[in-house]
């Protein structure tokens, strides 16, 4: 190694000499210039891949099929039914009341009235409690009618809102504005019955709201 040293070392300086001489006796040569090092080339670094993410396929878990339930059979049992059918029996016709024993009324009558033999009678069950006693009616085209009606109202000192206020003592009202009540006997009415006074005072203190009041041609 040493050897070799010095024998390179011999080289340098022969060179150097070498060189100087040249320099004083011919053109002048420019110095080379310094060459910059070359960088040692780094080894390539290869391309970091990722992998694809690894997919791990999933199964369904296997589906369990439940078998149906059997079908249910019901057996229904119809007893035939017979149905009789019902006699239609059409209701009877109630009977006509009876005759009143005594006066040409009904036995429902509580008081009768007979416009062609103007009278009138108080009843009680068809039987007769008083009377006949005189009365007087209706006049033409003022006439009394005829029927069956009840008694609506009483009314002790009325007077008539149609007639000049005129003055109808012990009224028993039983067929809207006509009334037994006080009157004369021998003049005929606007279609009420003329009672004497103590009729009418009998008829008013016997008859009652409510009560059938029968007027007869």
């Amino acid at each position: 190694m040493l050897v070799l040293f010095k024998a390179a070392m011999g080289l340098t300086v022969i060179a150097i000499g070498a060189g100087a001489l040249a320099g004083s006796s011919g053109p002048e040569v420019s110095s080379p210039r310094p060459v910059a090092p070359v960088a040692a080339a780094q080894p390539a670094t290869p391309p970091t891949t990722t992998p694809p993410p690894t997919t791990t396929p999933t199964q369904p878990p296997p589906s369990i099929t439940t078998p149906p339930p059997p079908p249910t059979t019901t057996t229904t049992t119809t007893t035939p039914t017979t149905t009789r059918p019902h006699p239609t029996t059409t209701p009877k016709p109630k009977p006509a009341p009876a005759p009143a024993v005594g006066a040409p009324c009904n036995e429902t009558a509580r008081a009768c009235i007979d416009l062609s033999a103007n009278q009138s009678w108080l009843l009680d069950h068809g039987r007769v409690i008083y009377g006949p006693v005189p009365i007087t009616s209706g006049r033409p085209g003022w006439r009394t009618p005829t029927g069956t009606f009840h008694v609506l109202y009483k009314d002790i000192d009325h007077r008539s809102a149609l007639f000049n206020d005129a003055l109808m003592p012990y009224s028993v009202f039983f067929n809207g504005g006509i009334a037994f009540h006080y009157g004369s006997l021998s003049v005929p009415s606007h279609g009420c019955i003329h009672l004497s006074l103590a009729a009418a005072k009998t008829y008013f203190n016997t008859l009652q709201v409510g009560d059938v009041v029968q007027v007869v041609p």
